[in-house]
């Protein structure tokens, strides 16, 4: 029998982590918690300065029984879970649930599954940390007061299975007001001139800026004529080169926030999924023969952009043998710390730069391989040396009518020729080049054209820009992001729209009680010192129980008022205008979880339920009767079919376009490419740039 029992939370960190330290230990799971609050109860003693009441988790009984019996066993028994709240809290609770002295030296932690931290881990034991228990006591405790009372009321006042929450409420505000902008934006005319200049052979763009060295704005048609009218001919002369030259820094490792914005602009990865796939290659793959199971990643739950000096180290041979040291930052590169930044640990990194993403490959899954090559990547480009980038500016004028041209040219890569951080706005970002030009030299004007424009309305959010926005403000911390979005979705209250946030009817009307009886829930200064308050705490700096006690004063009257003033609201069924074909009764519109759908308003009698087919305008280029409606896959990939189907089974992933080919009549479809949309023809060769509105 091993002389030590080391406790973790995941099977594969516990087949890692065994390999390291020898036959000595024996390494077993708890599978996550192993105790928690009622979920039948509120399990939270108000009147006892919040005591929770806490059980074994339904399941866990079989575990927690072989886990006593190796501990009795064992001569101690060591508590490794995550290096965060919520691995502290399980360790307080194993410590429990097993009779070991908390103030025992038997807490390790580890930012990184690797031999050596491991090992080292195990040199220096330490207690259990009281204020990082209680701070993940009190975040839990506020969330069940707030979940646990405001729930029933909504239950009982508007629609059963509806949920409240501190966090997910505010990103449904955000959302709704998003909307709401959009809604009641008003788009403002407004007019550019572009030219295409010849000098000898070469072409280059150019745009109108202003009149005798003054910004103009073009706001109507009258603007355009009168500036073209200024103009005489087609020459301009250059009167003013600009040159400069530009660095461009590389952007900090990844903090869990940055990595779940890049890994969905990147690789499209809902928030969720990468959080899976990151705690996969934390834990440890298998990356056979004598390399075994390893930790590729560090801990990726983290809001620090701090480095080791060992990885550091590492990443700075690494690019000296690789590149060269012209592309090495050197080693005083330091990341600064984002205000308001735990800083317990470091960013997200590879644990060791010499496992090359390409070497992985054949080792990882697909997926597995794509977001480890990204988090290398981005630690690699951030240790190395600026891009240097030549930019010009050429101001050419014609009758004190003045045109801009600006290009750019990368003079030294630097750190591009790692890694390119990605944007939520997928504008052009080539760099334009411009030819030889000088002061004093004509150019001849091949094209003017004057373009019309109005202003756009704010984008609605994706999952990137929401997680940004609530990491701007404050609200929330690593670890809630992606439950958080999986909540809001999960209860009907918003949906995804070609992979933007669209509120629901539901969520309005959630929101507009919320908002009516429980202000401070959705206020953002508000949610913002709660979060400062937990962080207190775990700081030693506040007592849990007066936190909750200052919330809970304010609270209680409020849930008092709700209770007997919110009016019981009814969501009545939308009429849907068709019948059933089961039996005859009238189809109505109603709420699931993925959104709105199509259901017999006889039910429970009749249990007919049908998608909402959304039509583009267009008949069936197969069947000539149908006309092509929008579907959801099971994946919930949106494609396009015909409205007959199965009579019909033409299907397209691609959007068809009303008009057939000019080239050869047939089906022209809009293409999604990385460089932007398409129309392509589905038999011939014909393309052409998508006009966007």
């Amino acid at each position: 029998m091993a002389d030590y029992l080391v406790i973790v939370e995941s099977p594969a960190k516990a087949k890692t982590i065994e390999r390291y330290l020898g036959k000595k230990y024996k390494v077993k799971a708890s599978l996550g918690h192993v105790r928690d609050l009622p979920k039948s109860q509120m399990g939270v003693d108000v009147e006892d300065d919040f005591n929770p009441k806490y059980i074994t988790i339904r399941g866990k009984g079989p575990v927690l029984k072989e886990l006593k019996t190796a501990a009795k066993k064992a001569k101690k028994v060591y508590l490794a879970a995550d290096p965060d709240r919520e691995g502290e809290a399980i360790a307080w609770h194993l410590a429990h649930s097993l009779n070991i002295d908390e103030n025992s030296e038997c807490r390790v932690v580890f930012n990184e599954i690797t031999k050596e931290a491991v090992k080292e881990s195990f040199k220096n034991p330490r207690t259990i940390n009281d204020d990082l228990v209680r701070a993940q006591q009190a975040r839990r405790i506020l969330d069940r007061l707030v979940g646990y009372n405001i729930s029933p009321i909504l239950w009982k006042k508007v629609k059963k299975g509806l949920s409240a929450g501190r966090v997910q409420s505010v990103a449904v505000k955000l959302i709704i007001d998003r909307e709401k902008e959009i809604n009641n934006f008003t788009p403002e005319e407004y007019w550019s001139i572009e030219a295409d200049f010849l000098k000898g052979k070469e072409t280059f763009e150019g745009s109108f800026y202003g009149v005798d060295g003054e910004k103009r704005k073009l706001s109507s048609e009258e603007d355009v004529k009168k500036i073209q009218e200024q103009m005489d001919g087609n020459k301009f002369s250059i009167q003013k080169v600009n040159k400069k030259e530009r660095r461009r820094n590389p952007a900090s490792p990844f903090t869990t926030s940055s990595l779940q914005q890049e890994a969905a602009r990147k690789l499209n990865f809902r928030a969720k999924k990468t959080m899976m796939i990151a705690q996969q290659l934390y834990e440890g793959v298998d990356l056979g023969g004598k390399q075994g199971t390893a930790g590729l990643i560090t801990y990726m739950r983290t809001d620090s952009t701090r480095i080791s000096d060992t990885a550091k180290s590492e990443a700075l041979d690494y690019i000296l043998e690789e590149y060269g040291e012209e592309y090495s930052a050197g080693s005083k590169k330091n990341e600064k710390k984002k205000e308001g930044a735990q800083d317990a640990h470091e960013a997200i990194r590879p644990t060791s730069t010499l496992r090359e993403p390409t070497n992985l490959k054949k080792m990882l899954s697909r997926d597995q391989h794509r977001l480890y090559k990204l988090i290398w990547e981005r630690f690699v480009a951030s240790q190395m040396a600026p891009a240097v980038m030549d930019t010009m500016t050429v101001h050419l004028y014609n009758e004190g009518v003045e045109f801009r041209a600006t290009g750019s040219e990368i003079k030294f890569k630097g750190f591009m020729k790692v890694y390119v951080e990605g944007k939520d706005d997928k504008k052009d970002d080539k760099n334009k080049q411009l030819p030889h030009l000088e002061e004093g030299m004509t150019v001849e004007a091949d094209k003017i054209e004057p373009n019309q424009h109005f202003t756009q309305p704010p984008p609605r959010y994706t999952e990137a820009r929401l997680v940004r926005t609530l990491e701007e403000l404050g609200i929330g911390r690593p670890s809630t992001y992606a439950p958080t979005l999986d909540t809001i979705q999960r209860r009907g209250y918003v949906s995804l729209d070609n992979k933007r946030f669209i509120p629901t009817e539901l969520g309005e009307i959630v929101l507009e009680q919320l908002l009516q009886y429980f202000p401070e829930i959705l206020d953002v200064e508000f949610t913002k010192k709660m979060e400062d308050d937990l962080d207190s705490i775990e700081d030693g700096e506040e007592d849990w129980i007066e936190v909750l006690r200052e919330f809970y004063n304010g609270f209680e009257p409020r849930l008092e008022k709700a209770e007997k003033e919110m009016e019981e609201i009814e969501i009545k069924d939308e009429p849907a205008g068709i019948t059933c074909e089961k039996c005859g009764h009238e189809m109505v519109y109603k709420m699931g979880r993925y959104g709105q759908f199509l259901a017999c308003s006889n039910f429970p009698e009749c249990r007919n339920t049908k998608p909402i087919l959304k039509k583009i305008d267009v008949t069936c280029p197969k069947c000539n009767e149908g006309e092509i409606v929008e579907r959801k896959s099971k994946k919930n990939r949106k494609f396009f079919g015909c409205e007959r189907y199965p009579d019909c089974d033409f299907i397209s992933w691609d959007k068809p376009i009303s008009r057939p080919c000019p080239k050869c009549e047939s089906l022209l479809v809009e293409k999604r490419l990385k460089k932007g949309n398409q129309i392509q023809c589905t038999e011939c060769d014909y393309k052409e740039e998508l006009q966007q509105k």
